[in-house]
């Protein structure tokens, strides 16, 4: 069968930009290789990248979004965040705790952390900069639609890894600097009072905010290639196939077609279908080692899925934005 010039012309340009993407990573990788870049000063990367340039990044957008209409109108992504990771969630623990013992995932710190990682993808340095390649039109509603995410991963994946609940993670939630800025920005533009804000200001956040995706994706190549050589291959087969199961064919699936029969924009569509196409998040690394889970299983399937991604993301992202007529 042969495939349409159009749909073969789309999926080189995604893939091209997808590999652009992964290459900054591997850049990440390279420095931490040649000891560029150690890993003594990637607490206060992650801390600067997270409370200062992705709040700026999402502020200034969100200030100069001319589509932006009501808080409203644009809080609606968010509880589509909440609710798919939510799903995701409910999807992955289903599933492990019922063939996982198959798939070489029997005990409960494994279940655990697999549903975690397998039922969170990733929602922030992988999908903004293909939304600003291919949907640039969706950004602030992905940039909203992440607030729900974050809600989920804090209280429902936090209850998972840990087994404390949102009276333990609400103040993480609450003050966490890129929902403050998400926050407030919006609260300013349903005032109409963005005409006020100085244009230092909004120059300050813009360049502060170009620098957000590039050094997170930095970050995450040097963070993956520390664990990478951890994994042991053997015994990481049975479950990196469950993890691909899971996190990139039943998923997507939900994804799309949420995204077709529910979606209520086409920038919410568009929201759907990337976040359909991405491999695991990164972070519940992190939460995995704090709580002392199965490591293990958590790089099987955060690994495992970003190296697959390369190939899956662009698949998924023609299919889908051909079911969804984008």
């Amino acid at each position: 069968m042969e495939i349409a010039p159009a749909v073969e012309s789309s999926y080189i340009s995604i893939a091209t930009t997808v590999a652009g993407v992964f290459l900054v990573m591997a850049m990440g990788a390279l420095a931490r290789f040649l000891k560029w870049f150690t890993s003594e000063v990637d607490r206060s990367m992650a801390g600067f990248t997270s409370n200062v340039l992705l709040p700026a990044f999402f502020f200034h957008r969100i200030m100069t979004d001319s589509k932006l209409s009501s808080s409203l109108q644009a809080w609606v992504p968010s509880l589509y965040g909440a609710a798919l990771t939510a799903s995701g969630f409910l999807v992955s623990a289903v599933v492990v705790w019922s063939v996982g013992r198959w798939f070489g995932v029997q005990e409960e710190d494994q279940k655990r952390t697999f549903t975690l990682c397998s039922g969170i993808a990733n929602y922030g340095y992988i999908p903004i900069p293909l939304a600003e390649a291919f949907y640039p039109g969706c950004i602030v509603t992905l940039l909203v639609h992440n607030v729900g995410v974050d809600v989920a991963l804090w209280s429902i994946g936090l209850y998972m890894i840990s087994g404390l609940g949102l009276r333990k993670s609400w103040r993480r939630i609450v003050f966490s600097p890129p929902l403050v800025s998400v926050v407030v920005a919006l609260a300013i533009r349903q005032f109409g009072a963005q005409v006020f804000i100085p244009k230092p200001l909004l120059h300050m956040t813009e360049q502060l905010g170009r620098c957000s995706i590039p050094m997170g994706l930095v970050l995450s190549g040097a963070i993956i290639l520390d664990y990478a050589g951890k994994i042991r291959f053997a015994e990481s087969v049975k479950p990196f196939f469950l993890a691909v199961l899971v996190r990139m064919i039943l998923l997507p699936i939900l994804f799309l077609m949420v995204a077709k029969w529910f979606a209520g924009s086409r920038e919410l569509q568009e929201v759907l279908l990337l976040q359909a196409a991405m491999p695991a998040a990164t972070f519940p690394i992190v939460m995995t080692r704090l709580y002392n889970r199965s490591i293990e299983t958590a790089l099987t399937v955060v690994v495992g899925t970003s190296v697959l991604g390369i190939i899956t993301i662009p698949i998924w992202m023609v299919i889908g934005a051909q079911w969804l007529d984008l």
